[in-house]
């Protein structure tokens, strides 16, 4: 099975002249699957492509978003914790990776907040997931920080998102596809 990488999503995107980079859509798509239960993704995509100025070069990056939006829910929602943030590889600069991590928190954000909150409102475990991510969303390098230092708390960081993402998922949504409602 054909994965989807960050290179060729952002390459895709960039193509068709989308608006968001491959770290922002992710992250985007990653928040909205973590808690919808009705995810639509010719929907999705055509908010991310919507505008693009080029329909023929639109048309690559709307089956490189759907074959990343079936990868993903596949990831985030199956039992093998497969599920990781899509971004730049070990080899982009770590001032580059991190803001790409930002942007993809930035993303999440977003994402989750375009579902509709379940009645009872979202589980403390999610609104502290959700403080973290805000805050992770500033995150750069300082000039003071060492190398080695700095790649450690990266690789944290991208672990945290990782399971922190799908905590949200199990937290929203239970395994049979329902909304979880913390009055049950």
């Amino acid at each position: 099975m054909h994965t989807v990488t960050y290179e060729e999503l952002d390459t895709a995107l960039d193509a068709a002249g989308a608006a968001l980079g491959a770290a922002e859509a992710h992250g985007a798509l990653s928040g909205t699957l973590a808690a919808s239960l009705s995810f639509q993704a010719d929907a999705w995509i055509d908010d991310i492509l919507g505008g693009t100025e080029a329909p023929e070069r639109a048309m690559h990056a709307r089956e490189v978003l759907t074959a990343l939006c079936r990868e993903t829910a596949v990831h985030l929602s199956g039992p093998d914790m497969e599920f990781g943030p899509l971004l730049p590889g070990d080899e982009v600069a770590l001032d580059e990776r991190t803001a790409a991590l930002a942007t993809w928190c930035t993303g999440f954000l977003a994402g989750l907040g375009s579902v509709p909150v379940p009645p009872a409102g979202w589980p403390d475990t999610v609104r502290e997931i959700v403080a973290d991510f805000a805050e992770i969303a500033r995150a750069s390098v300082g000039e003071e920080d060492a190398e080695e230092d700095s790649e450690a708390a990266y690789s944290e960081l991208v672990e945290y998102l990782r399971a922190s993402a799908q905590l949200v998922h199990e937290e929203l949504v239970d395994p049979r596809g329902e909304m979880v409602d913390e009055a049950e």
